[in-house]
């Protein structure tokens, strides 16, 4: 049958709506009662459910229901919250256009359009810091999911303009980036033992390593092995160019990186972010490897 609220109902389970592994007795008797128009008494059983402890891949069907109930009983603030909750656990989310009425389906709309930005700049940045960690799998994971609803259509009049337009260009390199990365990284090191710790003495005797640059003419300058920069996010009107400066390591792994010239704000994150996957042959004196700081020149035509 068809509620007031136009949920489309076939033996008591909602139709256009994911049922994810939640105590399904439960979460049915809650729709079998939502059907029926007991709507406080659905509420309630939600609510217990809820109160018991839920994974964040139930709070979608759960909450749902709990506007959809709240909706019914004219409590539109608290309904507005529980829409949020379904937003920020999937923000892909939106009900079937053909399964709700209107007025819920505006709802939904409404509220996901305001929490949107808020839940999509933490994704990113939870994104980079799986990145940071170079945890890259997980990374391009976040990045692509994040891709996805930036691209939704239903959103692109918030997507083609900052600050989301911007959000875009940076997830898009990074999920470019993940990519690469993920692609040539190195298989995990075997796991060494711990030496011992060092005396006093020895403590006392430690010296920061030398970093060599263009200058010390008797250093044999490090050779590219890998140095990709990610593609310009958009077609420069005019020719763009600036300075990435990099430390390189004894193993040839870039440790530090540094903008000396801006190249453009986003680009730079960008390029920071790709300095973390170069490798090279490192720099060498008297044939034994050394680090090395290096400029990388950045110059884009149109």
């Amino acid at each position: 049958m068809r509620t007031k609220f136009g949920l489309l109902v076939v033996a008591g389970v909602a139709i256009g709506f994911a049922t994810p592994a939640v105590a399904q007795e439960s979460l049915s008797g809650a729709q079998a009662l939502y059907a029926a128009a007991q709507y406080e008494d659905a509420l309630s059983t939600l609510n217990r459910i809820r109160s018991a402890g839920i994974s964040t891949s139930d709070v979608p069907a759960i909450e749902q229901y709990r506007a959809l109930c709240l909706l019914a009983l004219g409590r539109s603030a608290e309904a507005e919250e529980a829409i949020a909750a379904v937003v920020t656990a999937n923000p892909t989310y939106a009900p079937a256009t053909s399964e709700v009425a209107p007025r819920v389906r505006s709802a939904f709309t409404d509220v996901r359009r305001r929490v949107l930005p808020n839940v999509l700049q933490q994704k990113y940045l939870a994104s980079k810091a799986a990145y940071d960690r170079k945890e890259y799998r997980a990374a391009g994971e976040g990045f692509t999911q994040l891709m996805a609803v930036l691209s939704d259509p239903g959103v692109a009049d918030m997507t083609e303009q900052p600050p989301l337009s911007d959000l875009k260009v940076l997830a898009k390199g990074f999920q470019d980036l993940s990519v690469v990365a993920l692609a040539s990284a190195p298989p995990p090191a075997p796991e060494a033992r711990p030496e011992p710790a060092p005396s006093r003495t020895a403590e006392a005797k430690t010296v920061a390593p030398r970093i060599y640059t263009l200058a010390d003419a008797s250093v044999t300058q490090p050779v590219i092995v890998a140095q990709a920069l990610p593609p310009y996010p958009r077609k420069p009107l005019r020719p763009v160019q600036g300075v990435v400066e990099v430390v390189i390591n004894e193993q040839g792994v870039v440790e530090n990186a540094a903008i000396r010239s801006s190249i453009d704000p986003l680009y730079d994150t960008l390029a920071l972010a790709a300095s973390k996957t170069w490798r090279y042959n490192p720099a060498t004196k008297d044939g034994a490897p050394v680090k090395f700081r290096k400029l990388v020149q950045v110059r884009i035509q149109p």
